[in-house]
């Protein structure tokens, strides 16, 4: 997979950014919350439904925990967050928390900040670093605070990745993966991801795990995994020209139907092309997967190989290469083509971290930007829309047949049993 340039990963960001401003604001808001419930066993010398002291050593000065105040809200250049502040009774003078002060004076410089506390990895690497960010230097945070708010957003990770998966109807799944160079770390680790559409039209995350490049061990590690939390695969894989994915599901979903991506299948021809003819080459491959038949299709193939097999004969190769995978889309709904013929729902989250982490380097561990990036996307899902048209969802699962995206008819249907067409509703 050929990795891109900042400015096409920032040209491709762009409709990420309020979806990172989104994710950055949500864990502003979710860390205030905890570091205010720190605050108040700091002070009482013991955590949650802890009668005695293992926090604080000297005297705890009594009193215990007495719900919560109304809810407060700061408004911030990008948006406002929401807290609710610890009531602690039964003291001699009233408990006032020392954090809300702080964070009230610093909230325009939050904001400011946000960009930087996303390339500090804000929930993981440079936690310190991060939450100083917030509410400055005098904070009262102290090392076992932060290790436990750090625990806690782990501890997020592992359970999501070993939930029971038997529930989920996935029809379709987009795989890809991500190359992440640690900075203290010498190897680079590729994060496995899938998102699945189900039969509701609703795409989510199913996986986001690191792994030894994209290597046919690694994709089948996660695989294997995937189908031992009860996952049963989908009809069809969306993905690029990796060999190791393909061998994977080779071996555990030899039935499953493949469709390669068509933005790295373009980069690739044009990668082969000198740089004087990429234009021209480029619209007449963009209009490729958007002919209305695959008949159509392989015509404007059949147009670019005429033109260019005797002077760029490797772009022509790259072109032909795999091509009964490039239109494998065409035997699905035309209502879902837009979502089946690229990647897309996958890297557009990704171009962002790929933009920050080449300018960046923040990352300490490979660990951490998994977390990261899993955060991203599990946001980013939030505000996915559902593929078009889901009513047609189950009929894709069960297995019924589309020719240029329109349904056949059943063989069983007495008005006709030729098998004719019969165009779907969009």
């Amino acid at each position: 997979m050929r990795k891109r340039t900042s400015t096409e990963a920032l040209a491709s960001s762009a409709v990420c950014y309020d979806t990172l401003e989104q994710w950055a604001r949500e864990n502003i808001q979710a860390q205030l919350q905890q570091l205010l419930e720190e605050e108040v066993t700091t002070f009482l010398g013991r955590v949650r439904h802890e009668r005695r002291s293992t926090v604080t050593p000297v005297d705890p000065p009594g009193g215990s925990r007495n719900g919560y105040g109304k809810p407060r809200q700061f408004s911030m250049m990008n948006g406002t967050v929401t807290v609710r502040r610890p009531r602690v009774r039964d003291l001699a003078e009233r408990f006032e928390s020392k954090i809300l002060p702080l964070f009230k004076r610093r909230t325009t410089a939050v904001g400011l900040l946000l960009p930087e506390l996303y390339l500090h990895g804000l929930s993981t690497g440079d936690f310190d670093v991060a939450l100083r960010g917030l509410l400055g230097e005098g904070a009262p945070l102290s090392a076992s605070s932060i290790q436990r708010l750090k625990a806690r957003f782990e501890l997020d990770y592992e359970t999501w990745k070993q939930r029971d998966l038997s529930g989920l109807e996935v029809v379709y799944w987009w795989a890809d993966g991500l190359y992440v160079k640690a900075g203290i770390e010498d190897r680079t680790s590729a994060l496995l991801t899938i998102v699945g559409a189900l039969t509701t039209g609703e795409k989510v995350v199913l996986a986001c795990e690191s792994g030894e490049r994209e290597s046919k061990a690694s994709w089948l590690k996660l695989l294997r995994d995937l189908k031992g939390r009860g996952l049963t695969f989908p009809r069809l894989t969306v993905a690029d020209g990796h060999l190791g994915l393909w061998a994977a599901l080779g071996e555990l979903h030899p039935t499953g139907e493949e469709q390669r991506c068509w933005n790295h299948k373009i980069t690739n021809v044009l990668d082969a092309l000198p740089k004087k003819a990429q234009q021209k080459a480029a619209e007449w491959l963009k209009a490729m997967p958007y002919a209305e038949t695959k008949a159509e299709c392989e015509r404007r193939r059949d147009e670019f190989v005429r033109t260019y097999r005797r002077t760029e004969g490797k772009a022509v190769d790259t072109l032909l290469r795999d091509w009964d995978r490039m239109v494998t889309f065409y035997s699905f709904p035309q209502e879902h083509w837009r979502h089946l013929r690229t990647t897309n729902i996958v890297e557009s989250p990704f171009a962002s971290v790929r933009l920050r982490t080449d300018a960046s380097r923040r990352y300490k561990r490979v660990e951490g930007a998994k977390a990261i990036i899993w955060k991203m996307l599990r946001v980013a899902e939030t505000s996915w829309r559902k593929l078009n048209a889901p009513e047609l969802l189950p009929l894709v699962a069960s297995g019924m047949t589309f020719k240029d995206g329109i349904r056949l008819k059943s063989g069983n249907d007495k008005n006709d049993m030729n098998h004719q067409p019969e165009r779907t509703a969009a």
